[in-house]
């Protein structure tokens, strides 16, 4: 299963956004988490296909509500654990 990992800035904790990024997950049919990190950003390890993984990112960019992604870098993974579902860390 394709994976990558993704560092979203911007902000990013405190309004939701690892929900979001959960029910965007779902959406799109992504597996993976999202979790918080100590600078203020959000960490994302996201799987599945090439497709759904575009439309995954589409809808992080967009945000909603108080959400602002200023910057989103993914880079692919060779390796990965395969994940079931999209978890919140």
């Amino acid at each position: 299963m394709p994976s990558w990992e993704i560092d979203v800035r911007g902000r990013v904790q405190g309004v939701g956004f690892r929900h979001f990024a959960c029910r965007c997950a779902q959406l799109c049919k992504i597996r993976g988490y999202a979790k918080n990190k100590a600078d203020g950003s959000v960490y994302i390890l996201a799987q599945g296909s090439g497709v759904d993984f575009e439309l995954f990112c589409t809808y992080l960019r967009a945000g909603r509500g108080f959400i602002q992604v200023r910057d989103m870098e993914a880079r692919e993974l060779d390796n990965a654990i395969e994940y079931k579902e999209f978890e919140i860390h």
